[in-house]
């Protein structure tokens, strides 16, 4: 097994910038704000051939209260996941009484740990590290995470406790997983399902609007199955985002659905689905991710107020028919099991294999049944089709003037290719090719004589033209 090194201190100490650091990442939100980090983030990490994983936490400073009281949990479930534990303190703020409280609750734990005076850039590192001495702790080492000084001699020696071992399978990281994107509004419940789906209060929930600000991702297994779920930041409209911290977590979630082979989109039953909400839902399908639509907060809700939901999704939903829609309660797990059915169908769907030779009959079976248009009084022909992709599906239909087709006879293509390969959950994407014509740049020179006979030809049809009149 590879060793686990958790990241701790109070706020705003450096945490996400030292992760950054032995990541070689951005996947930590840094910005100089307290309590930027809330959930446990994880990392993959290496020093020369030597893999370790490593733990951001967010800050425990000893009087949390509401949502700084939820953080500190994370932060103590993290410190019992290491097997060693650095310690993060400010060279610029001194020696704190929350962090002589948390010395003391490592020390409790019996847990391996090292002191990390941070921010030394500029300062002397003797001096800036002297208030700290009084916390007795034997391994103490003073860097400027920010620029990298000392990080390196720092985790060499952390690693040097640990025996050189090989990376074994279950130290790998799940690669072919099923990567699955929670995403919508802010306040709609996405944290909660998170810990819903892995069965554990994995990730931060408090009844506060825009909780969750970093891109989450977690591996697990059910059913033999492998996931990695990813809880994301809430997408409010552009003219509501303010903070520079909530632009940059917006910009984590759209990176999330273009990780993701699956995308589950959350939207509140109260409010019933609103702009927003649609337009997450086309960002999604431009990019062709699988898609299943959860309305939460089912619980509560009126049976009068359940047909207008119900009827005003299917109006308005119709441009996504193809995904699977469930009414669920994350809160209180009313339905949340049926989600695995159709985020594995989706992904099913989306990362099939299709052969040449059934896309091509179905291509002829449905130009059979409704023919595509006349183009400048020539018809369009379809010759054959063949898979171009997945994730989304992508069939490219090979043929003459296809350059010219209707986007409806495009759409009706799209809807026979969807209902006869049986695909849920999936857009289909359509390409059309057009055959090059190999005489287009072989025109034959005319001789002298055959150019005469042209004229006169030319020349007796317009007399003819001339006496007709």
């Amino acid at each position: 097994m590879i060793p686990v090194i958790a990241l701790v201190g109070r706020p705003n100490v450096g945490k996400s910038t030292l992760f950054n650091q032995l990541t070689r990442s951005r996947d930590a939100l840094v910005a100089n704000l307290p309590g930027l980090t809330r959930d446990r983030k994880y990392g993959e990490a290496s020093l020369g051939s030597r893999p370790y994983m490593v733990i951001d936490t967010g800050g425990i400073s000893g009087d949390e209260d509401g949502i700084d009281s939820e953080m500190a949990d994370q932060s103590l479930v993290a410190i019992e996941e290491a097997d060693a534990v650095l310690f993060l303190v400010d060279a610029r703020e001194g020696l704190n009484p929350a962090d002589q409280a948390l010395a003391k609750h490592l020390r409790q734990r019996n847990k391996s740990f090292h002191l990390v005076v941070n921010k030394i850039d500029g300062l002397d590192a003797d001096i800036a590290s002297s208030d700290f001495y009084a916390l007795g702790v034997e391994s103490m080492f003073a860097i400027a995470a920010s620029h990298g000084r000392g990080v390196r001699n720092m985790i060499g020696e952390v690693m040097a406790n640990f025996p050189e071992e090989e990376r074994t399978e279950e130290d790998e990281a799940y690669p072919n997983s099923t990567r699955v994107a929670v995403v919508g509004r802010p306040n709609v419940g996405k944290s909660t399902l998170v810990n819903r789906l892995l069965g554990e209060d994995r990730v931060v929930v408090f009844d506060e609007p825009g909780t969750t600000r970093d891109s989450i991702y977690i591996d697990y297994q059910r059913d033999e199955q492998e996931y990695t779920l990813i809880d994301t930041a809430g997408v409010r409209r552009r003219k509501n985002v303010k903070q520079t911290v909530e632009k940059f977590s917006i910009v984590k979630t759209l990176k999330a659905i273009d990780d993701a082979h699956v995308v589950v989109l959350v939207m509140d039953a109260h409010e019933g689905i609103v702009d927003q909400d649609m337009h997450l839902l086309g960002h999604c399908i431009e990019k062709g991710r699988g898609l299943v639509l959860a309305v939460n907060k089912w619980d509560g809700i009126e049976p009068d107020q359940r047909d207008w939901i119900k009827s005003e999704l299917g109006r308005r939903l119709a441009f996504a028919d193809f995904a699977d829609t469930h009414f669920i309660s994350a809160l209180h797990g009313t339905g949340v099991g049926h989600l695995y059915k159709s985020i594995n169908a989706a992904f099913e769907s989306a990362t099939r294999e299709l052969s040449t030779n059934a896309l091509t009959r179905i291509l002829e079976g449905a130009v059979f049944d409704h023919a595509p248009p006349m183009i400048n009084g020539r018809r369009i022909k379809m010759r054959y089709a063949h898979a171009g992709g997945r994730n989304p599906p992508l069939i490219v239909i090979h043929g003459n003037q296809t350059g010219k087709v209707p986007t409806s006879y495009a759409r009706y293509l799209e809807k026979i290719y969807r209902r006869e390969l049986k695909l849920v959950g999936t857009p289909v994407r359509i390409e059309f090719r057009t055959s090059d014509n190999p005489y287009a740049e072989k025109r034959s020179k005319l001789t002298q004589r055959q150019v005469q006979r042209k004229r006169r030809l030319t020349s007796h049809a317009s007399k003819n033209k001339k006496t007709k009149k």
